[in-house]
């Protein structure tokens, strides 16, 4: 864009410029929000302590595994250092 030209308002998606335009599209973007938010299933309350409990108990799970192997890793390189004289 030139100098000369003056700077022209945006063009929203409705082809209108300006602020009227984005009120508009706002006004549009909410109520598609409210269509889709009445459109979705919402999980029962057992289902959603029977996926928690899923989500900590893998959690907790792969902690304790993580941890496990650290600290093997951590004695046989301990270990390599020993042998080597590294350390």
């Amino acid at each position: 864009m030139s100098k000369e030209e003056p700077e022209k308002a945006p063009v929203w998606a409705s082809g209108e410029r300006g602020p009227v335009g984005w009120w508009n599209n706002t006004r549009t973007f909410f109520t598609e929000v409210r269509n889709e938010m009445r459109r979705v299933t919402w999980p029962s309350r057992k289902e959603v302590y029977a996926t928690t409990f899923v989500v900590l108990v893998t959690a907790a799970f792969f902690g304790v595994y993580l941890y496990s192997v650290d600290l093997g890793l951590t004695a046989a390189l301990n270990w390599l250092y020993r042998v080597t004289g590294v350390a």
